[in-house]
């Protein structure tokens, strides 16, 4: 297929610009081959090597096998980089398990030699983790916001697709890798190049920084009711200290027994179900992503009770906290 070459706007000293992959354990291969491809093409629409890239590992020999099962054979190890090298560590899966000590002083070592480093989809937990994120503002896939916030609260913890402070960027997962890269690509080179390779990709709409990663709610539920909605969020930002029903109903300008009936007709639950079933699901997460006790869970979602917090858990998810935790650990040592 033939393509018409893009003239660049500019060109950084230094290029063609190395990217080091460095691949965690049960990695998220799309956020990976996102990111490369997004280098490759670049390349071609350019007609010349502006990016080359290379993967790394912990071991030198070794292999690094994604959460789809797939293996990929590294080409370094931990070795010491060149000051123009970018560094974008892929997480995925149980992050906190595969973020090793090697990694963290790894990290730290080349952070403190000046290196751009950035963490794809949960690979901010392992930057941060290496205090890279310190006084920083970061973002995480949204299934780890809640541990993150409670691990990390020295980091600024946004909503957006990516985020770039300073020598350190971070993405949510998935294709937001595609939107990082665009960016680094059009202030490398110009807008030009960077639409292009968003055409090559039939990537229609790309994102900024100021984009959110999760749906609105209307389309999260599948039900697009204004005041529904704004209760909804209201419930998802109060988790720790959940509001009354009544509260909720109120501040939305409705009586009880209407917020009531919205929710029966919409979500086929009540309004006080649907609060629990939130701060249930956030307390899962907090269980299976982070070492936090029992107690601290329950409090963190609003549970008076680890003995009320058990029941409801059990009651719902049909096993207690702590044989939850368990289980999940056992499966992480297999």
């Amino acid at each position: 297929m033939q393509t018409e070459t893009v003239t660049l706007d500019a060109r950084p000293q230094g290029t063609p610009k190395r990217f080091v992959f460095v691949l965690l354990e049960d990695f998220t291969l799309l956020c990976f081959s996102a990111a490369v491809e997004s280098l490759r093409i670049a390349n071609r629409m350019a007609e010349e090597t502006l990016y080359t890239w290379a993967i790394a590992g912990e071991n030198e020999d070794g292999t690094v096998r994604c959460s789809a099962g797939a293996n990929f054979r590294v080409d370094m190890g931990l070795d010491e980089l060149n000051r123009d090298d970018v560094v974008m560590v892929c997480g995925g899966i149980d992050v906190h398990k595969h973020t090793s000590r090697k990694i963290l002083n790894w990290l730290r070592r080349e952070a403190r030699r000046g290196l751009r480093i950035g963490g794809l989809c949960t690979a901010a937990y392992t930057l941060a983790k290496a205090g890279l994120l310190d006084g920083k503002r970061a973002t995480i896939h949204w299934e780890n916001q809640d541990s993150f916030a409670e691990e990390f609260d020295e980091v600024e913890l946004t909503k957006s697709v990516f985020v770039i402070d300073g020598n350190r960027m971070s993405t949510a997962g998935g294709t937001s890798s595609i939107d990082l890269m665009l960016k680094i690509i059009a202030d490398d080179f110009g807008e030009k190049l960077a639409n292009a390779v968003a055409d090559q990709m039939i990537y229609a709409s790309i994102r900024t920084d100021q984009d959110t990663q999760r749906l609105s709610v209307p389309t999260r539920i599948g039900v697009r009711h204004p005041k529904l909605s704004q209760v909804i969020q209201m419930m998802e930002a109060n988790i720790e200290e959940p509001i009354s029903p009544a509260t909720l109903a109120r501040d939305v300008g409705m009586s009880t027994r209407q917020l009531e009936r919205l929710f029966r007709r919409y979500l086929n639950r009540s309004p006080k179900r649907y609060y629990m079933e939130l701060r249930l699901q956030k307390a899962r997460n907090l269980l299976m992503q982070t070492d936090m006790t029992v107690i601290n869970v329950a409090l963190a979602c609003g549970f008076a009770s680890p003995s009320h917090f058990s029941k409801c858990y059990r009651a719902h998810y049909d096993t207690t906290p702590y044989r939850e935790r368990g289980s999940h650990a056992a499966r992480l040592s297999v």
